[in-house]
């Protein structure tokens, strides 16, 4: 089956987060804009972020050992929900509350055009970025709309990545709206309503990406197509004549399975042995994301 490459995605996020980050500082500093401050934080917030989710790729990758038996992949479910706070807090929270300030004090802005300059520029930038993550995303999405790949996706940190891209992609757009209306008008209470505006859309996100991360902290197993997938291949075995239970859970990218199955007649007991591991192998084969297969043959779905 097809796998995106959550990793070059960050990679993506990573390099345009940080260079738009420093490019917003200055102009934010210049400006003295709220909506741009919002939008500079956001962006460092991001790129901590995607620096969050290297750490669990790299922790996930570590070896089972006798106190965690089934290894360490849901590690990355971990930091990507920690992500998620992170983008409430930080970047959502954060900006409201300029938003505010700038309600109650407002300033004018000094040098928009530098303003919209990198604006325009995080803008390509961010573009880039989502069109690697995009890219990745269409791997694995099957024909499906994005909002439902986001719903069933068990790759919490493509999903959070492109949760981050869509929204830096959506609060640039606010930010700059909010220093348009403010030149063309001279009121600086649309630089602060832009700055909220972005505030609301960040924590809206990081809701659904919370939402999501959690049910894989959980415990969630593989998508709904991808056990259709497993079960009708498990009883087109000439060797399994019926299958009781199948129950899987997501381990980061590795999969947990166990099967319950009435196997055909076998005339002696190696036979159904070796009747099993053929199936076992065979299933891995065909699943390659499979790292652990537990196979329970019965006769009856009794406990």
């Amino acid at each position: 089956m097809a796998q995106a490459d959550s990793q070059k995605s960050i990679f993506y996020a990573l390099g345009a987060n940080l260079s738009i980050a420093v490019a917003k500082s200055f102009a934010a500093f210049f400006t003295q804009s709220g909506a741009m401050l919002a939008e500079a934080i956001h962006s460092y917030a991001d790129s901590g972020n995607q620096l969050l989710l290297l750490f669990g790729l790299k922790s996930a990758k570590k070896p089972p050992n006798p106190d965690y038996p089934l290894g360490f992949g849901r590690s990355t479910f971990f930091w990507s929900f920690i992500v998620a706070l992170v983008l409430f807090s930080v970047g959502g929270l954060f900006s409201i509350y300029e938003g505010w300030h700038k309600l109650h004090e407002p300033q004018a802005l000094s040098y928009p055009w530098v303003a919209i300059g990198v604006l325009t520029f995080g803008i390509v930038a961010e573009s880039i970025s989502m069109w690697g993550c995009v890219r990745e995303v269409n791997k694995v999405r099957d024909g499906r709309s994005y909002f439902r790949w986001f719903r069933e996706s068990r790759q919490s940190e493509l999903l959070v990545i492109f949760g981050e891209d869509l929204a830096a992609l959506l609060g640039l757009v606010f930010a700059l709206l909010a220093i348009a209306a403010t030149m063309i008008t001279g009121n600086p209470l649309f630089d602060a309503i832009g700055t909220i505006g972005i505030g609301v859309l960040l924590i809206v996100i990081a809701i659904f990406i919370g939402i999501e991360t959690k049910a894989l902290l959980i415990g969630q197993g593989v998508e709904k197509r991808v056990h259709k997938k497993m079960l009708a291949y498990l009883e087109a075995q000439p060797q399994v004549d019926h299958v009781y239970n199948l129950l899987t859970m997501q381990l980061g990218n590795d999969v947990m399975v166990a099967v319950k199955a009435r196997m055909t007649t076998m005339a002696t007991g190696d036979e159904l042995i070796t009747s099993i591991n053929h199936t076992e192998a065979s299933f891995k084969q065909e699943f390659p994301q499979v790292l652990w297969l537990f196979f329970e043959p019965d006769n009856t779905d009794g406990d």
